[in-house]
């Protein structure tokens, strides 16, 4: 637990965070590998977690009609992968897909939820910090789409 912690304290993401607010993130924290090619979370089924990517290459991908898988981000080392454990109905809204060994550190959203709801300043620390990722990603997806619906002519 204390290297979990390590690496979380001195990752970006936390910067700043409470001394206390660490000790029940890492409660909720573990060590996970993927290997490339698998698939790590799929759009539409549970999101129970959030990820921080160690080391490896991760693509967002966004199925569509015509072109089948469209990559809207890759994400590499230091990047958080996952924020739909926060929102209900706390489902996956991209796939993503380990495009070489990656190793990550799994955040069960469960456990933090839970904790969020006994101390509403993590959870309002926490929601800042992925209110960021998400208007990243969502400014991703938009530029895909514009690339896959643009102008035509």
């Amino acid at each position: 637990m204390e290297d979990l912690k390590k690496i979380l304290t001195e990752h970006p993401f936390f910067k700043g965070l409470d001394e206390e607010h660490f000790a029940l993130i890492v409660g909720c924290a573990s060590n996970v590998r993927i290997d490339a090619g698998k698939m790590i979370l799929r759009e539409g089924e549970e999101a129970n977690h959030f990820y921080l990517i160690r080391s490896g290459k991760v693509t967002l991908q966004l199925m569509t009609p015509n072109k089948g898988p469209v990559i809207i981000e890759t994400l590499d080392e230091g990047d958080i992968l996952g924020w739909s454990w926060l929102v209900p109905p706390y489902t996956w809204h991209f796939d993503a897909k380990a495009l070489e060994l990656t190793r990550m550190i799994a955040l069960d959203g469960k456990c933090l939820r839970n904790k969020c709801e006994n101390d509403h300043h993590l959870g309002y620390e926490l929601l800042k910090r992925f209110a960021d990722i998400m208007m990243k990603r969502l400014e991703s997806t938009r530029l895909q789409l514009l690339d896959i619906y643009g102008d035509r002519s």
